[in-house]
């Protein structure tokens, strides 16, 4: 690992704990522990599985960095993005009615719909009170402009997640209903990530932007990827089932490929739901009709997009060479 990343995950953790410990009262003292097991610092089999890759707060701090600025002054930025994301998380749980997250039992599953609910809505409001501090630390119209960008890309979340939600009970999609869905599910944030970062390392308007595009297209490569292994990924090594996108019919990208054809697979999904006994053999016959490589290399393309993004941004010294090294990391993951 990069030397400058291992410096930056203890400096993000214990950002990201100073933030959270904003609601730690002697009469809510549960309810913060429900943040900090969802965190993934208390709780069974808590530590490095159970956090996550924090990778946004990494992406806004490396991306200060390679503009030459100081890092440690945008942490507040950094523990805003992670939170936002583990508040859509939280949320996301509740409405795919997932049992496991990061390989432990989810929120809503170990306290309730209710609480979960309560847990997502603390982590976007502490994400907000961790923004305000940039304008103690930054320029009024550098810190304006970053929360602004978060704002949006928390409103592309919720567009996001709509789609993804109503598309659930469409049958008439075809592959153009998948890249709108996912630029707001998941790109968003990522973009507004380097974007942020751009902005905060006093990056000119030019290497900004490239920075945007930069985190925009390692959204869309990501989440691709992510649904080629929600389908024939290893659900060990992702610690959550790999059968939740064909059983819950979620129109993920090999599956609109796979309706497209209208072959023996959009024959089957047309019949109803998939029972788990059925997702083996629905897997091999998406694989036989193409989804598998055509998914594989839409991932592909949106990757040398955002390496092409990123080497036009130019990203300078050690913190350059770790965006590109967490680029290859996260675009060729198993997990």
């Amino acid at each position: 690992m990069n030397k400058l990343i291992s410096t930056l995950y203890p400096a993000i953790e214990s950002e990201l704990q100073r933030q959270v410990a904003r609601i730690d009262e002697p009469r809510t003292r549960p309810f913060y522990e429900m943040l900090t097991y969802h965190m993934g610092w208390t709780g069974e089999s808590a530590g490095p599985e159970a956090t996550g890759k924090r990778l946004r707060p990494l992406l806004v701090l490396l991306t200060t960095a390679a503009c030459g600025a100081d890092w440690k002054p945008a942490l507040p930025a950094a523990a805003s993005v992670e939170l936002i994301h583990n508040f859509s998380l939280v949320h996301d749980d509740i409405q795919d009615k997932s049992d496991l997250r990061r390989g432990r039992p989810t929120v809503w599953r170990k306290w309730g719909e209710a609480h979960a609910i309560n847990v997502g809505d603390a982590l976007f409001i502490l994400a907000h009170l961790a923004l305000s501090e940039l304008k103690e630390r930054f320029a009024a119209e550098m810190a304006l402009k970053a929360e602004a960008i978060i704002d949006w890309a928390c409103l592309g979340l919720t567009r996001g997640q709509y789609l993804d939600l109503f598309y659930e009970g469409q049958t008439s999609l075809t592959l153009n209903d998948y890249w709108p869905m996912i630029a707001g599910k998941t790109a968003a944030l990522l973009s507004a990530c380097t974007h942020v970062g751009g902005i905060l390392g006093n990056a000119d308007e030019s290497t900004q932007e490239a920075y945007r595009d930069f985190g925009h297209y390692l959204g869309l490569a990501f989440q691709a990827h992510d649904d080629y292994l929600g389908i024939w990924g290893d659900s060990a090594l992702m610690g959550k089932s790999t059968d939740s996108d064909l059983a819950t019919g979620k129109k993920s990208l090999p599956v609109l490929y796979g309706l497209g054809q209208e072959g023996p697979f959009a024959r089957r999904w047309a019949e109803g739901p998939v029972s788990t006994e059925e997702i083996p053999a629905l897997a091999d016959q998406l694989a036989r009709e193409g989804a598998k490589v055509f998914t594989q290399e839409a991932a592909d393309r949106m990757t040398d997009l955002a390496l092409q993004s990123l080497r036009q941004a130019n990203p300078q010294a050690e913190a350059g060479e770790a965006l590109f090294e967490l680029a290859n990391l996260l675009l060729n993951r198993q997990s």
